[in-house]
């Protein structure tokens, strides 16, 4: 029997075989699911706007706030109520940048980052900021900024990669780190993009992860991975992003990710 979610999502594109369209997949395929493949989370819910915490509470309920990408983790039990409130936000901070910059935001996500709340601090400053540009904006406005940002007619005008911003190519050596990395770290990828590992996106999932500490052996392990693969080159890109004034919701964006990256930099280094 398929689980009220996946028939939520199968209404809300016109059936089976609309959906199965929309995923690019053959219809017997839809047909044999009793519930969302963890892979096929984020496709399902872009098609259909039923969100991923509904979908699959397991892989992305309350304890998960991070919205997360779709990654198969060895995940142990995590006693949630030990996790300090500090790490649960900067889980969720690191997984809506994850979100925001991995695939366009649905119509229903940028509903959510309108909501975002802030305060006076720079940080709380640009939530406010992106929560404006989020109401302001369109899906189609987002997705044209999209793609004209990150995929482009041959290239896109930002190139997301940690392998790219400290080497000047695609496919170098941080990308085999990362890849080590997540080897280390028992993460195996559930999505089935072929964006290269050292995305940024999919490094603030595993950050968000570690974060929330679903991987890894704790603090020590988040902040070497932080060091080694965020720490020299994603306030540049971040700080590129905030540039794009033509593009003014990932401008926003940009703004955000710059600040977090200063903050958990500088927090990093407190017992350096």
């Amino acid at each position: 029997m398929r689980e009220d979610s996946l028939e939520e999502a199968i209404k809300a594109v016109g059936g089976v075989g609309a959906l199965a369209r929309a995923l690019g997949i053959s219809q017997p395929s839809v047909s044999s699911w009793n519930r969302v493949p963890s892979e096929r989370v984020l496709e399902v819910e872009r098609v259909s706007g039923v969100g991923r915490s509904r979908l699959r509470p397991d892989l992305f309920g309350e304890a998960r706030p991070s919205l997360a990408l779709a990654m198969e983790t060895a995940r142990g039990k995590v006693d949630d109520a030990a996790i300090d409130e500090m790490d649960r936000l900067r889980a969720a901070e690191y997984g809506l940048l994850a979100l925001l910059l991995f695939k366009v935001p649905t119509a229903a996500v940028l509903k959510q980052v309108a909501a975002l709340k802030g305060d006076a601090s720079p940080l709380g400053l640009a939530h406010l900021a992106l929560a404006e540009a989020a109401a302001d904006s369109s899906f189609e406005t987002v997705d044209r900024e999209f793609f004209d940002l990150f995929i482009g007619v041959g290239r896109g005008e930002l190139l997301p990669y940690a392998s790219y911003y400290l080497t000047g190519f695609l496919h170098e050596r941080p990308l085999a780190e990362v890849r080590s990395a997540f080897v280390a770290l028992g993460i195996i990828r559930g999505d089935e993009s072929r964006e290269p590992e050292d995305h940024i996106a999919l490094l603030f999932d595993v950050m968000s992860n570690l974060a929330m500490r679903t991987i890894g052996d704790g603090y020590e392990a988040e902040k070497a991975f932080f060091a080694t693969h965020l720490q020299p080159w994603a306030a540049r890109f971040f700080a590129d992003l905030e540039q794009m004034r033509d593009r003014p919701f990932y401008a926003a964006v940009g703004a955000v990710g710059r600040l977090f990256m200063e903050i958990e930099e500088e927090a990093f280094s407190f017992d350096a």
